[in-house]
């Protein structure tokens, strides 16, 4: 893969180009596994507390605490898979591709804003419980 150099001494951009672009590859594949392995585990995670919870027949905050977590979880893959796309995007954007980011960042901050939300509802009927 030797680039050749032209007049204006040009050709080690390309090989250095094409570096770049693998780099950028293996880098979107590794971080898109960390994306799966994270939903999967706080998938597994989440399967067996409710499970759990059918078994012991837990009250409502204790399910609600599943969720929650879960939830936490599918916004940590969702953010591996948003950074994951943006290097896709640096090597070559289309639309479509610039499209999925919007569309996922737009995910992912409904995620975030509604655990949040139900994080503060939690800490507020803690605060009235021990009160």
């Amino acid at each position: 893969m030797a680039a050749s150099k032209g007049p204006s001494g040009v050709g080690g951009e390309d090989a250095l180009e094409e570096l770049v672009v693998e780099f950028a590859r293996y880098t979107e594949s590794a971080i898109e596994a960390m994306a799966v392995l994270t939903i999967a585990f706080g998938s597994l995670e989440v399967f067996v507390g409710v499970v759990r919870l059918a078994i012991t027949r837990a009250e409502t905050a204790k399910k609600r605490a599943v969720w929650v977590r879960f939830a936490q979880w599918l916004v940590a893959g969702l953010t591996f898979q948003l950074a994951a796309d943006i290097v896709s995007t640096t090597i070559a954007p289309s639309w479509l591709q610039i499209a999925q980011v919007a569309a996922i960042a737009v995910i992912r901050t409904f995620l975030s804003y509604c655990l949040d939300r139900d994080l503060e509802a939690r800490v507020k009927e803690q605060e009235k419980a021990v009160a």
